[in-house]
């Protein structure tokens, strides 16, 4: 235990949380995770352990979080939907007919 007056002992980079770690050791930070199938695995069972731990295995539960799950699905689907949703197949054939919209009221 410190005494008043010293300072606690450093941290390892590696066993910082990612909002703990500082710009400059951000890249070692990095570095030293754990990138094997096992470790990302982990990563996403400890994430949804959290979630499951902090929104829905509650005493007083609300709808929150079961709605940040629907409007996540809901900005992915829309993303990796996006490039089709841009140009529609209706608008590509009337310009290409030329029957382009120029001058309608």
């Amino acid at each position: 235990m410190a005494s008043v007056g010293e300072c606690p002992a450093p941290v390892p980079v590696k066993d910082k949380k990612l909002l703990e770690v500082k710009l400059g050791e951000l890249p070692s930070w990095i570095l030293m995770r754990d990138f094997s199938p096992s470790g990302i695995f982990g990563a996403f069972q400890r994430g949804y352990y959290r979630y499951y731990n902090k929104y829905i295995n509650v005493k007083k539960g609300s709808i929150s979080g079961i709605t940040m799950v629907l409007a996540c699905y809901v900005l992915f689907s829309y993303s990796f939907s996006y490039k089709h949703l841009k140009t529609p197949a209706g608008r590509s054939w009337a310009i290409s007919e030329g029957n382009s919209q120029e001058g309608v009221v």
